[in-house]
């Protein structure tokens, strides 16, 4: 590098040093321009990182890998009360197909290699989980694979693997990502409910949050092990709420619900009930929903502390970034119950990822129940399944307008497809 490249860069971190006391509480200072930063070292096999200042810069509108070229434009519902899956087409608002899957499909996954969407069939109690495949060239389904419980499904950075959630079974199953062969497991004991995960921008971790347990676990992927599981709380920073919270989940192992009776929360209860959970784009924060204390927690990656919490509705469930990768959209379900009633208090909260702050909310006309999907591939629409109201809203994300669709009993984590990206890492489409 040249004497002017040095002194430019010098510069550049030396504003950044004056300006960051006067940035107001939560913000995080502005970075110098990705070509005056390191590269990030991945961990083998994964795609390198173009920008680590947003790790959702390749998500961006319009930059369609060209693996999903020829696939359908076409929104997939997996009802999980009728075991089918809805098909939506999204130019006409239209349900273009509807067709039977397995016992309690949850989310329909895009694969690592974006070229199948995979029906997660978890068979709640029952030990007939199974996973169906579906080609969104013709968005007809293949032929279903026997897979213990699988509640979620992830991949690894590097592709090699599917993560299979297995909620009930408290483990993380790695298993080849085409013919679904059970490779070893994760055994993840304190985290009860396991259920959704984000990645740090190098590949090397994941988190995945415990919904009946309160808490959120740091797993390795490298060395393969679970190195830490804290609890949440809207009330992180209150004297002795760390311990609090710890006698009432020793309380409560499993069949506690982390407070629950039945689906509904108890009263005096510290615990939460954490949901979906999301990278910020320098990938230095995690935000996570929380389903009881009705908004998001802030954690720091490196300390692996809650940082903030950030209230912003009733039953905050599932969490979606812009394409330009500013704000994040939060879905807040209508009701803290785990079966829910129809027309709640159901709405969107739009967060601004720089100072943490709410920026919009969007309530649903008459009422519903906002619970899981994406954002469409040009990023004018957020499509978000209406979980006890058995319909799915199309917000625009300019205004905040909804359009409903009737759909089947008790939809679930829907996918827009296709979706900008190279590659994905699982759930209802967190590309990168």
């Amino acid at each position: 590098m040249t004497l002017s490249g040095n002194i430019r860069i010098a510069t550049l971190v030396a504003a950044a040093a004056v300006l960051a006391p006067n940035l107001p509480a939560g913000a995080q200072p502005a970075a110098a321009p990705a070509s005056a930063q390191a590269p990030v070292a991945t961990v083998p096999g994964m795609p390198g990182v173009s920008d680590r200042n947003n790790l959702y810069s390749e998500t961006v509108a319009g930059r369609l890998s060209p693996a999903v070229a020829g696939a359908l434009e076409r929104v997939y519902v997996p009802n999980r009360s009728s075991r089918t899956v809805s098909v939506i087409d999204p130019a006409t608002l239209k349900v273009v197909d509807t067709f039977k899957v397995g016992v309690d499909p949850q989310h329909i996954v895009p694969s690592w290699d974006l070229k199948t969407l995979w029906v997660a069939n978890n068979a709640e109690g029952r030990n007939d989980g199974s996973l169906t495949p579906i080609d969104p060239k013709t968005g007809k389904p293949g032929t279903p694979i026997a897979v213990d419980d699988p509640y979620n499904l992830y991949w690894s950075p590097d592709g090699r693997y599917a993560i299979v959630v297995a909620e009930a079974r408290k483990r993380l199953d790695f298993r080849d990502p085409q013919t679904m062969k059970l490779e070893f497991s994760i055994p993840t004991p304190d985290c009860a409910g396991i259920n959704h995960a984000d990645f740090s921008i190098d590949g090397r971790y994941a988190l995945f949050t415990c919904e009946f347990g309160g808490a959120i676990s740091k797993v390795d992927m490298v060395n393969r092990r679970v190195v830490g599981t804290i609890r949440l709380s809207s009330k992180f920073d209150q004297p002795g709420v760390q311990e609090a919270l710890e006698k009432e989940a020793a309380k409560k192992p499993m069949a506690g619900m982390m407070g629950h009776s039945h689906g509904e929360p108890l009263k005096g209860s510290l615990l939460g009930m954490p949901q979906d959970v999301r990278a910020s784009p320098n990938g230095k924060r995690f935000f996570v929903a929380d389903m009881v204390a009705d908004g998001v927690h802030v954690v720091d990656f490196e300390t692996f502390r809650q940082v903030a919490f950030i209230p912003t509705g009733v039953g905050t469930h599932g969490l979606y970034p812009s394409r330009d990768g500013k704000r994040l959209y939060v879905a807040n379900r209508g009701s803290n119950k785990i079966r829910g009633g129809r027309h709640g208090s159901g709405s969107v909260s739009v967060i601004d990822f720089a100072t943490e702050k709410i920026v919009a909310t969007w309530p649903v006309p008459g009422g519903g129940s906002p619970d899981m999907g994406n954002v469409s591939a040009d990023g004018k629409y957020l499509w978000l399944s209406g979980r006890y109201d058995d319909e799915v809203y199309r917000f625009e994300t300019s205004t905040g307008a909804v359009d409903k669709v009737k759909v089947g009993r008790e939809p679930h984590g829907l996918t827009v497809w296709p979706q900008p990206g190279r590659y994905s890492l699982g759930h209802t489409g967190n590309l990168r």
